[in-house]
Parts: C-alpha cells; sequence; structure tokens
C-alpha cells in the first residue's frame, strides 16, 4: 500500500516532524486543560460572591502569586517548544552530512512532472527515469532539487518534510527509509492548473535489489517481439511521441517529456493517480487534456489499429 501519512513515519526526517508534532499536540492539550481548569475554578469562585473586605490583601497577594507563575510557566513551555523546534529544524534541513555514502538523485521539476536522474561518474552508467524513484533502505539519500520552469515543492509525507525547487536555485534535502514499502509524494506548492496531480511515488527497496533496478535502467529499450509490438515501435519514431519522448535504441532521443525506455513498469501515468493499464494509455495518448486539463502535452490522433499497436508496444517497454 502506498503511504501518505505523516504521522506514520518511515523516514529520519518524518520521524522528526511527527515527534514535534506529537510533543506540541501533548503539550497543548496539558495547557489547554490546566486553563480551562482554572477558568472555571475562578467563574465559580465568583458566582460564590467576593470575599470578606479583611480577606482582600491575601486574596490579592494570591492573585499575583498565581498570574506571576503562570507568566513563568508560558515562558518555560514556549522556551522548550522553540528548541524543539529549531533542533527539528537542524535535523530536517541537514545541516550534517549524513553517515555513509550517500544515494545522489538528482530532480527536476517541471510543468507537471517530474525528471530524476541517478548521476555516475562513467556517463553510461548514467540512470534517468520519471515521477518513480527507487531508493535504497537504511542508506542516506540525498535529493539534488531544481525547477525548469515556476516553484515547485517536493513533498514525501511518510520520509522527509517539504523543500522549494526554485529557478536558477539548487537545493537539497537528505534523509533515509526505515523500512521497504512504496511511498506517496506530490508537488506543495501551487505550480499550475495540474499542481493537485503532480505525483511521486518512492519505492524503498533492499539494497541488491537497488542495485539490481539500476543495472535494469540502463539497458536499452526491450526490442519488440510480435507484429502488432514491431508496428507500435514504428508508430512511436515516425508520429509525433518521437519528437518529445526518448527510448534508449530507438531513433527517437528528445528530452522534452518523460523518458519512455521502460515505460511498461511503471506503476502509473502522467505523474498522477491514473493507472498504467491499456485503457488509460489509449485514452491519454489520444486526449490528455480530458485526463490532465493543461498539461503540456498535445494530443495525437492516430488510427484505431496505430494506437492500440503504440499502446502494446509502450506496454511492453519493461
Amino acid at each position: 500500500m502506498d503511504a501518505h501519512h505523516v504521522l506514520t513515519p518511515a523516514g529520519s526526517d518524518a520521524r522528526a516532524v511527527a515527534t514535534l508534532w506529537w510533543g506540541f499536540l501533548i503539550t497543548a492539550t496539558v495547557v489547554y486543560v490546566v486553563v480551562t481548569a482554572a477558568l472555571w475554578a475562578a467563574i465559580q469562585k465568583a458566582r460564590r460572591g467576593r470575599a470578606a473586605a479583611a480577606d482582600d490583601a491575601r486574596t490579592d497577594a494570591r492573585s499575583r502569586l498565581v498570574v506571576g507563575g503562570a507568566m513563568a510557566a508560558t515562558v518555560l513551555v514556549l522556551s522548550g517548544m522553540l528548541v524543539s523546534d529549531l533542533l527539528m529544524g537542524k535535523a530536517v534541513l541537514g545541516e550534517r552530512e549524513p553517515a555513509g555514502d550517500p544515494v545522489r538523485i538528482r530532480v527536476t521539476a517541471q510543468q507537471f512532472w517530474w525528471q530524476l536522474e541517478y548521476p555516475d561518474a562513467v556517463p553510461d552508467r548514467q540512470v534517468v527515469a520519471a515521477n518513480e524513484l527507487v531508493v535504497p533502505v537504511d542508506r542516506p539519500i540525498e535529493l539534488e532539487l531544481q525547477s525548469r520552469d515556476v516553484i515547485h515543492s517536493f513533498w514525501l509525507p511518510a520520509l522527509a518534510g517539504k523543500k522549494d525547487l526554485i529557478p536558477g536555485i539548487t537545493n537539497t534535502m537528505r534523509f533515509s527509509v526505515d523500512r521497504p514499502g512504496r511511498y506517496e509524494g506530490q508537488c506543495a506548492e501551487f505550480c499550475g492548473y495540474q499542481h493537485s496531480n503532480m505525483r511521486t511515488l518512492l519505492t524503498a527497496v533492499s539494497a541488491r535489489d537497488f542495485e539490481a533496478w539500476k543495472a535494469h535502467q540502463r539497458d536499452p529499450g526491450r526490442l519488440p517481439v510480435t507484429a502488432e509490438e514491431q508496428r507500435g515501435r514504428q508508430v512511436f519514431e515516425t508520429s509525433t511521441c518521437g519528437l518529445c519522448h526518448s527510448v534508449r535504441g530507438t531513433a527517437a532521443s528528445a528530452s522534452v517529456a518523460p523518458d519512455l525506455t521502460h515505460f511498461g513498469s511503471r506503476p502509473r501515468i502522467a505523474a498522477s493517480p491514473m493507472p498504467n493499464t491499456p485503457g488509460f494509455l489509449a485514452a491519454w495518448i489520444s486526449s490528455p487534456q480530458q485526463l490532465k486539463p493543461g498539461t503540456n502535452m498535445p494530443g495525437t490522433s492516430l488510427p484505431p489499429d496505430d494506437l492500440q499497436a503504440l499502446v502494446a508496444y509502450l506496454g511492453s517497454l519493461k
């Protein structure tokens, strides 16, 4: 199941945020109960009438003591919350380098999807993906965040806090994942009409599975096997698809839109909740504006047989 809950943390930063939240909630609840009880006691005393004149001096002294104690308690509580907030901020902002060799990923935001690059000193070993991160557990993750158009914000609620992606500025986010699983993420800064459908999915796996995934991602696109898949590849290379997308090992090598070399292995399409099924894929290719109004992808008008072949080919790219 995809995790999208701030209060069920599975990462270092999210755990710090959740701990702070629970601490603040408990503190605020205690303060509320104490203040409410004091107010109730004061109301009850007022209903019983004022004390005798001889007791006024003693009552005033007691009142000053109570007010002074309340002010001191307020200062202590707020100071404790401030210190806790600063300590949490230091952990979340990653002022200290994480222990161990981090997995570095370059995240480039654009309307309305995420380009993901896994750099490597050897160019042929670099991995390029879109919208769906794969990372190892129990190892520091370092995201290099940048934007290609407007301000976006990267947020994985169960793993880390939010971090803005600002054109011309590179920000860094560091965290680690405690346990394998799939974790939902999204853009948390309004970036245009389809802001709410700018999703991401992070899959945390073992170190061995992560290395196997990277090795597979470096492979060129799967060669078509059936006649329908072969026709679909021809349609992909000769239609408008190849002007924006790329599939390694084919004539399509554009970088305007997501790399589709292993598109068939992705559970979703269009950086949104739409599942990667033949029906949704055919509808997305034909009429993307109906499924995701405001997207930069234009519709592609194809004869039914060509559309079916193209869907079959893209689905085979695993």
